[in-house]
């Protein structure tokens, strides 16, 4: 058993994702996100490092410990309304922080992670599990948050990496998709399922819209359900 997982995300109409970077500028956008996360109803939110480095309040740990610690899950608390789940598969965030707008915060590791960034979430408070050796078993990081935390509805939030990589897993069951009227136009900006050149298609089977909304300022929301192939 595994969360349900709903990619929620918003972007101009030509499908970027860095409100920055949008002419014109968009008033509202923030508001109307926020609103739809709260009627999606999720246990947690997930996010990958790179949009998650913006909630650090340190630029690193220790870069050495004497400290040897287990390979084994250290969850601070099991009874939180909702989580901030982070993907940092390498270690890289050092938080300085336990919680992000008091959800606490969870980072999914892998086993390769040096001994002394456990120690630093450990003084930090932030709950860790490991989800691989080298490289991150998503299907696993979901069956755990699903049984140790009891996250049955997940958000996922991420950038455009990590939600590509949950979808050609098979792993987003809808999509909530917030259009505003602004255009990026630019190169190098992140869409909201991205990939490497080597990276397959996903193997979704059928796209199902289950609900739109003309939202304030000529905002459009959509949510489409996905199933999926084999």
């Amino acid at each position: 058993m595994r969360p349900h997982v709903i990619c929620h995300m918003a972007i101009s109409i030509d499908g970027r994702i860095l409100p920055d970077r949008w002419q014109p500028k968009m008033d509202g956008l923030n508001s109307a996100y926020e609103r739809i996360h709260g009627e999606l109803n999720a246990d947690a939110w997930l996010i990958g490092r790179v949009t998650a480095q913006e909630f650090a309040k340190q630029k690193t740990y220790q870069a050495a410990t004497r400290e040897r610690f287990p390979r084994e899950s250290w969850i601070v608390r099991v009874d939180a309304e909702t989580y901030a789940v982070v993907l940092d598969p390498n270690g890289r965030i050092a938080w300085g922080r336990s919680d992000i707008g008091g959800d606490p915060i969870v980072v999914i590791i892998t086993e390769a992670v040096p001994d002394s960034y456990l120690a630093g979430l450990r003084r930090d408070d932030v709950s860790y599990f490991f989800a691989g050796r080298n490289e991150t078993d998503l299907t696993h990081a979901l069956e755990f948050l699903f049984w140790e935390l009891g996250i049955k509805r997940l958000a996922l939030e991420g950038g455009g990496h990590v939600n590509g990589s949950f979808l050609r897993a098979g792993l987003v069951d809808e999509i909530s998709l917030i259009i505003a009227p602004c255009i990026d136009g630019r190169a190098g900006a992140p869409c909201v399922f991205d990939g490497g050149e080597k990276d397959g298609a996903a193997p979704i089977n059928t796209m199902r819209l289950t609900q739109s909304e003309t939202l304030d300022g000529g905002q459009v929301w959509l949510r489409y359900a996905l199933s999926w192939s084999g």
